[in-house]
């Protein structure tokens, strides 16, 4: 019984990364990219860089979806209508620099 526990829990831990979403930008417009960070709190981006490279990120809603170490900040990634789709993702709270506060910024 206490196996069967055990590995339950490991299942139960391990579903939520394996159901984020995957898109890749360059096939939606801003406004989706958006809706769909929006609408499943967060998602995955893969896309290719200018030179070629594959590019992959986590997207998120706001500063509730990153660890308890990072905290949700502006940046920006190509979609098929704007270079400069403004999204947030997770960054450590190292970052900020000696703010006072961690700014809450939502999509």
């Amino acid at each position: 019984m206490k196996k069967i526990a055990l590995a339950l829990i490991f299942v139960l831990a391990a579903s939520p990364a394996l159901a984020i979403s995957r898109y890749n930008p360059l096939s939606m417009n801003c406004a989706s990219v958006r809706a769909a960070i929006h609408n499943q709190g967060a998602v995955i981006f893969r896309y290719q860089s200018p030179r070629g490279l594959p590019l992959y990120d986590r997207y998120v809603r706001n500063s509730h979806y990153c660890d308890a170490t990072d905290y949700a900040e502006w940046t920006h990634i190509p979609s098929k209508d704007d270079p400069r789709c403004p999204v947030l993702n997770c960054q450590n709270i190292d970052n900020l620099d000696g703010m006072l506060f961690v700014p809450h910024y939502q999509l």
